[in-house]
């Protein structure tokens, strides 16, 4: 059975999820099974694992295929870890495994966890799971209404007719689903708390300050530095030797860096503290791109400050974060 161990005495379990079947791989024992991905072999998989000592099971996110077995191991106590794809191959690469089954690819996912020993994930509760599907969902209709309005662009007679009875309808939808977000982000307290003091500076609405609280749950809770690096608008360095590289932004959360781009244009036209660094930026030469760029970055470390300290937005105290000199 499970005892608690340290991070060193894990042992290990990489699991490839496909929509049928669990690859599962035991790096200590060096023993790999299959299970079947349902209930059935779910349950297996259960006992299985919890007949090893301090196993610690790692597998990659598979479009939700992994959602259930992950929650059901999470939920009798085994220590599970969700993770990106990408840095799991990225060291199968540098081990020089370069043939993929769904065996080796086990095999791989485990010795990531073996390699980095990556945090256990924090599952969402079934509030904050229903609420993130109705941000995702909103999400998708604003892309096709914005889809819509712009093949109407030149449209006359029946075709444009039907095109804006479906921008119509979808605008109905989202206001429906506006309603759902406002209700259930309004049900535990500690959200109504923390959406207050997202919203205090002008920029962020309450869709997006909803969706922080599923979309960015490490918001107060980590080091600027590391949230900036969550979201992706922390620049990287491309040095070698004498070269010295443009600094990028990579990686991240995609949806809720497009949120901050939103909420940051609306606050360089309407937040002082913001619109002041903006222009200092531009000022400086800086290319209206990476301006931008920059404001997020900043307006993000203050969400994350005032979070943390459960303080609203004060344009006299986040002044000496958006220095412009």
């Amino acid at each position: 059975m499970q005892t608690n161990g340290t991070q060193a005495e894990y042992r290990w379990i990489g699991i490839d999820v496909s929509k049928t079947r669990l690859d599962v791989y035991h790096a200590t024992a060096q023993e790999y099974k299959q299970f079947s991905n349902d209930p059935t072999g779910i349950e297996a998989l259960l006992h299985y694992t919890l007949n090893i000592a301090n196993a610690a099971v790692v597998c990659e996110s598979s479009g939700g295929y992994e959602r259930q077995m992950a929650r059901t191991l999470d939920a009798s106590g085994v220590r599970m870890s969700v993770v990106n794809p990408r840095p799991v191959r990225d060291i199968a690469k540098g081990l020089g495994t370069l043939a993929k089954t769904d065996a080796l690819d086990a095999q791989m996912i485990a010795r990531y966890g073996e390699i980095v020993e990556p945090a256990q994930t924090v599952f969402a509760s079934e509030v904050d799971e229903e609420l993130k599907a109705h941000i995702t969902r909103r999400q998708q209709l604003v892309e096709m209404m914005t889809a819509e309005k712009n093949r109407r662009t030149g449209l006359m007679g029946p075709d444009r007719d039907e095109i804006t009875e479906h921008i119509d309808w979808l605008k109905e939808r989202i206001k429906k689903l506006d309603e759902k977000i406002e209700d259930l982000s309004e049900s535990k307290a500690e959200w109504r708390e923390r959406k207050a003091i997202l919203q205090s500076p002008k920029g962020i609405g309450p869709f997006i300050s909803a969706s922080f609280l599923v979309m960015l749950p490490e918001l107060g809770q980590v080091s600027g530095k590391a949230l900036a690096a969550l979201v992706g608008v922390a620049p990287f360095n491309r040095d070698s030797g004498s070269f010295s590289g443009r600094r990028r932004i990579w990686g991240g959360r995609a949806a809720v860096r497009s949120l901050l781009y939103l909420a940051t244009l609306s606050a360089i036209r309407a937040n002082p503290p913001i619109r002041a660094y903006y222009e200092h930026l531009l000022s400086k030469g800086k290319v209206k791109k990476v301006a931008i760029i920059a404001c997020m970055r900043k307006f993000l470390l203050c969400l994350n400050a005032m979070v943390k300290r459960n303080e609203p937005w004060c344009d006299d105290k986040v002044t000496a974060v958006f220095k412009t000199t």
